[in-house]
C-alpha cells in the first residue's frame, strides 16, 4: 500500500509538471516588429473606409471602401490601388491618375473614415467582429467584447497581426495597443 501511494503522488506531480509546461508552451513572446509597427505610418487594407476630398470637385468627393482586393472603386479613373499604401501615398496615386487627362492641377486629400475591424476570440462574453478606434487596447477590445469569462486568462492575451504581408502571432499584456486588423484571443487559465 506504501508503495502504491509513493507511485500515485510521482504520477501526480508528473502530471502537474506537465500541465504546467503545457501552459508555458502556449506562450509566445511577440516578435519586435509587433512594437515597431505600433510606430509606423498606417497601411492601409481591406475593409477601411477613406474619405477623398478633390477640392473644387465635390462630384469626386465621397468615402471610399477598400475592396477584399485592395482596392477603391473612383470616378473617372478606375479602381485605385489602396493596399499596403498610407493616405498620402494614396493621395499622390489619385492625383497622378487624375492629371492623366482628367484634371489640371488636382488638390487631393485623403484620410480615414473608418478603420477595419478588430476580432476577439477565445475567453469573453461575446466573441465577434468589432470596430476599431484610435487608441484602443487590448483590455478596450475585450470590454468591447463584453469582458473576460469566468475561465479567462487575464494575464495576457494572444494578437495575430499581418505586418509587411506577413501574419505573425504573439502573447502580449492588456496595456498593450490594438492595430486594425488585429486578431485577439483570450486563452483558458489552467487552474
Amino acid at each position: 500500500m506504501n508503495c502504491f501511494r509513493r507511485d500515485l503522488l510521482a504520477f501526480a506531480a508528473g502530471a502537474l509538471s506537465a500541465a504546467m509546461l503545457t501552459g508555458c508552451a502556449g506562450y509566445r513572446p511577440p516578435p519586435a516588429a509587433f512594437h515597431e509597427a505600433i510606430n509606423q505610418p498606417y497601411m492601409l487594407g481591406a475593409g477601411d473606409k477613406v474619405r477623398v476630398t478633390v477640392f473644387g470637385q465635390s462630384d469626386l468627393s465621397n468615402t471610399y471602401s477598400v475592396d477584399q482586393s485592395g482596392y477603391i472603386a473612383f470616378p473617372l479613373i478606375g479602381a485605385v490601388a489602396a493596399r499596403g499604401r498610407t493616405v498620402q501615398e494614396l493621395e499622390g496615386a489619385i492625383a497622378e491618375q487624375l492629371r492623366n487627362g482628367y484634371l489640371r492641377d488636382p488638390d487631393v486629400s485623403v484620410e480615414v473614415d473608418q478603420y477595419r475591424s478588430i476580432f476577439v476570440m477565445g475567453e469573453v462574453g461575446a466573441a465577434g467582429q468589432y470596430p476599431y478606434t484610435p487608441g484602443m487596447t487590448v483590455q478596450n477590445a475585450i470590454a468591447t467584447a463584453g469582458g473576460f469569462t469566468a475561465r479567462a486568462k487575464q494575464s495576457n492575451v494572444d494578437i495575430t497581426r499581418q505586418i509587411s504581408g506577413n501574419v505573425m502571432t504573439g502573447s502580449v499584456p492588456l496595456s498593450d495597443p490594438v492595430l486594425p486588423g488585429d486578431t485577439i484571443f483570450v486563452r483558458e487559465r489552467l487552474f
